[in-house]
């Protein structure tokens, strides 16, 4: 049978515009869908991602979800270890033997289903920080196979075979997995990659960050450096080396002297350094040393700057050091002046903010810049590296600012909020981006709403909770007076053992 032809007398199909229109209509479709889904989980512009938490109930442990709901009942003797909070893998421990140091472990997902079922052990790869509270590798995971330790990855990929007697993150360094076999250690980064072959007695941090290089010990107790990338920078011949580095400079001893060797194994000749009994810290060519339990500081050419004379000194600002004098807290100069008399019961230097932390009684702190004046003063809550803000409390209100202490906005800091906190006669309420009211000024005091859409509110000395549209989740009912921090997941509020087992619990 021949194919139909069309008669001349019929317009011809314009397949551009056919095209066109479809196109036009799924877009359109999806676009529909898109919002449709977000009026449905009353998101709004906030975030539509699952995030989940540790909950503790009954003295029992489970798992929620960033809505307040219970994916895992709590259940479970000992703190499930969440490493990557936007995925579901939950890392429980049961039938734990404390007389003989025997547990079990397994993963589950949030349909607690039993996942990863190949492996005798699954566990966190934890770390901790320089304030030494735990962290977790977020895409690696510990696991053990016929008495022998590797990494898979979240998904379960392997990223080192099982063939180690075990493996563990390098304390204040990211990105540093210590690996030991048959006695000797190396080093493989989170991906698994080999950084550092296992043939050294010792691995140790030259500082926070990887690309610093590593300390090496042999055989031999001898001290060396190599870098980041298994390349050696110091052969193995010293007695010690200090965890600390500076343009390529390391402290090092050698015939039982201190000395700042450059990487191509020459020696900065400072007698000053020689002599120290210890050495604290080097930073910009200048050089924190000890003696006679007091400390000081150097400068390359060995000239003192700073007289030692103090309890401790630690790093701050360009040629401004934090001294510490019978357990208070101050600045001195490299002029050897005291500029900020030691008053503070804690002062830190906050170096991604360029700003120091100081507090006379550990509540309420004062916030210093680089010309040595108080910019700020009130209960700090939050100094946001990743977004470069300051929170602090000050006179009963959460206020923002950021790195050269411009006030911003609520609205400027939290752009996905749907609430924003306002006062009115020494109550607190809640209004809409576009300042209409949303929730009355009837509170005695009130948090910002958080990343999942809570607001704490308190009445009475005690607190409840309200979701991103202002409802009512719980009235005013807990009393938090002894929590450090108030925050609210659904019913659930913030638990307040310590920093190492956040939980959220009713």
């Amino acid at each position: 049978m021949g194919r139909g032809k069309r008669y001349n007398g019929e317009a011809k199909l314009n397949m551009k515009k056919v095209f066109a229109v479809i196109i036009a209509l799924v877009v359109i479709i999806m676009f529909i869908f898109i919002i449709y889904k977000l009026v449905a989980n009353g998101q709004g512009t906030r975030m539509t991602s699952v995030y989940y938490f540790t909950a503790l109930e009954n003295n029992k442990y489970g798992v929620i979800n960033n809505k307040g709901e219970t994916i895992i009942e709590p259940s479970y003797q000992e703190y499930i270890v969440i490493p990557n909070s936007g995925k579901d893998i939950f890392l429980c421990t049961y039938d734990v033997d404390y007389d003989n140091n025997t547990y079990k472990t397994k993963a589950l997902n949030s349909k607690n289903e039993e996942i990863f079922t190949d492996y005798s052990q699954i566990e966190a790869i934890s770390n901790y920080d320089e304030n030494n509270n735990i962290t977790y590798e977020q895409n690696a995971l510990k696991v053990q196979k016929d008495g022998k330790y590797g990494i898979i990855d979240i998904n379960g990929n392997e990223l080192l075979p099982c063939e180690y007697d075990d493996l563990y993150s390098l304390k204040n360094t990211d990105n540093s997995i210590i690996i030991e076999k048959d006695e000797k250690k190396g080093l493989v980064d989170s991906t698994g990659k080999k950084v550092i072959d296992t043939i050294y007695k010792d691995i140790l941090p030259l500082g926070d960050d990887y690309k610093l290089g590593y300390i090496v010990v042999d055989e031999n107790n001898n001290y060396g450096v190599v870098d980041c990338n298994n390349q050696e920078v110091l052969e193995p011949q010293y007695e010690d080396i200090k965890s600390m580095t500076d343009d390529g400079k390391y402290i090092v001893k050698e015939n039982e002297n201190w000395e700042l060797v450059n990487k191509d194994g020459t020696v900065n000749e400072i007698t000053a350094l020689e002599n120290a009994d210890d050495v604290a810290g080097i930073k910009l060519g200048n050089i924190i040393i000890e003696n006679n339990n007091k400390f000081g500081v150097i400068n390359q050419d060995g000239d003192e700057i700073v007289s030692t004379d103090y309890d401790d000194i630690k790093f701050a600002f360009t040629d401004t050091f934090i001294i510490e004098e019978d357990g208070k807290y101050g600045l001195a100069n490299s002029e050897n002046k005291i500029v900020i008399d030691p008053i503070y019961e804690t002062m830190n230097y906050i170096d991604s903010a360029d700003l120091i932390e100081a507090s006379e009684d550990g509540i309420t702190s004062n916030l210093i810049d680089s010309s040595l004046e108080t910019k700020l003063s009130g209960i700090v809550s939050e100094i946001n590296t990743n977004k470069s803000y300051i929170k602090i409390r000050v006179d009963d209100e959460d206020k923002y600012y950021n790195y050269r202490f411009e006030e911003q906005s609520e609205k400027d800091i939290n752009t996905s909020n749907t609430l924003f906190l306002t006062k009115q006669n020494n109550k607190y309420g809640f209004v809409d981006k576009d300042g209409n009211e949303v929730v009355e000024c009837t509170y005695d005091d009130a948090r910002t709403q958080n990343a999942y859409g809570y607001a704490a509110v308190q009445k009475d000395g005690k607190w409840g909770v309200i979701d991103q549209t202002g409802k009512v989740v719980v009235e005013p009912t807990y009393d938090l007076s002894d929590s450090m921090q108030i925050d609210f997941i659904g019913e659930w509020h913030l638990g307040n053992i310590d920093s190492n087992a956040t939980y959220y619990t009713k």
